[in-house]
């Protein structure tokens, strides 16, 4: 998924289920901002304080996705979570140890990952807690059958699209495609391209064990959005067994026509779309402005034009270190990141040896 779902979407998840426009804001902000921290290591302050981060993030061309250790912290607990082979904890799927590791969507593991972010939304990082996990949750969609490591499990083979979009069925995009097919390591769905991330793709493939698999990205992103949305529901509620709605039949249209009709390959040219949508007031919540900037890219002295990482720490750095300001402690940047080890540290430590995966 790219940033039309994890901004955007996720923003209209969050005000169906009852988020108000700023708490809205700071759950899609860092849903989409999960894909855009890659950077890690220490922040370093003129007054002698540190802040420690590590990073939810690596871009596909990046020396560390040939790290194993690398890829079990950043791949499998923010992007590719393993289901267990959509089993409960005292099951084993069999087969191949990696065969645990493929993303499946709405798995036990991922529905125990949500309940404990509604179990510890008093956190001062709740939020931003629960925007990181709308990120890893909705992968499980978009992400499935795929494990976040290199592994011939990620093998692809006749990826190929079913459906009357036509953006993908250049015959010269089909023939690069094969000839750079071998040299794209199998990491996650690398071999299968942009396709799992195209809300308004059908296609198809084989898979590692030569099966034929066919997707409607735009049913499975419908299914995402409508248990987000159950999930946020119940972190309203601080209930994670309560009864949820989800989103209602008009807005569920809308969402299903902004999949299916938005084709362009570029996801900030359909982010574009969408901000357009909901600032008409397309959806039953009524007009609103959104943005997204991950990165400032000029300096100015207006918040809401700055990314949180500038908010927090400022645009200049005097031989890589920062002026500490007070408002740092709480700033959203410094949260985000707060709520980034929380997940990782859960879902390591303590979700996955649950179920009997052990994954650094």
């Amino acid at each position: 998924m790219q940033i039309d779902f994890h901004h955007a979407t996720t923003y209209v998840a969050a005000r169906i289920a009852g988020f108000d426009a700023r708490r809205a804001d700071i759950i899609a902000y860092a849903a989409q901002y999960v894909d855009d921290a890659s950077s890690d290591g220490p922040v370093r302050f003129t007054n002698k304080f540190l802040y420690q981060r590590i990073s939810p993030a690596h871009k596909m061309i990046d020396t560390r996705n040939t790290r194993d250790l690398d890829n079990h912290q950043v791949w499998i607990p923010f992007h590719f979570l393993p289901g267990n082979g959509g089993m409960e904890a005292d099951r084993n799927p069999g087969g191949r140890v990696v065969n645990r590791l493929i993303c499946t969507p709405d798995s036990p593991i991922a529905r125990d990952m949500v309940r404990q972010t509604i179990v510890e939304r008093d956190k001062p990082y709740g939020l931003h807690r629960l925007g990181v996990t709308m990120h890893v949750y909705a992968d499980t969609w978009a992400h499935q059958g795929f494990a976040g490591l290199q592994d011939s499990v990620n093998e692809v083979e006749e990826a190929k699209e079913t459906g009357n979009s036509d953006v993908f069925k250049s015959g010269l995009g089909d023939f690069i495609r094969n000839c750079l097919d071998d040299a794209i390591p199998p990491l996650g769905h690398g071999r299968a391209t942009m396709f799992p991330d195209m809300p308004f793709l059908k296609w198809q493939y084989r898979n590692h064990n030569k099966e034929l698999i066919e997707l409607d990205n735009t049913e499975e992103f419908c299914r995402a959005a409508n248990e987000m949305c159950k999930a946020m529901q119940r972190y309203l509620l601080g209930d994670p067994n309560a009864e949820a709605d989800g989103i209602n039949e008009n807005d569920m249209k809308k969402i299903k026509q902004l999949f299916a009709e938005t084709t362009e390959k570029d996801g900030n040219s359909r982010h574009n779309k969408w901000r357009k949508e909901i600032s008409r007031g397309a959806f039953s919540f009524g007009p609103a402005e959104i943005s997204y900037i991950g990165k400032s890219t000029k300096i100015c002295d207006d918040d809401t034009s700055k990314s949180w990482k500038e908010q927090a720490l400022g645009t200049n750095a005097n031989l890589y270190k920062y002026q500490y300001k007070t408002s740092f402690l709480k700033s959203d940047w410094k949260l985000f990141h707060d709520a980034v080890r929380a997940h990782r540290f859960y879902i390591v430590n303590e979700l996955l040896p649950a179920y009997g995966i052990c994954a650094a």
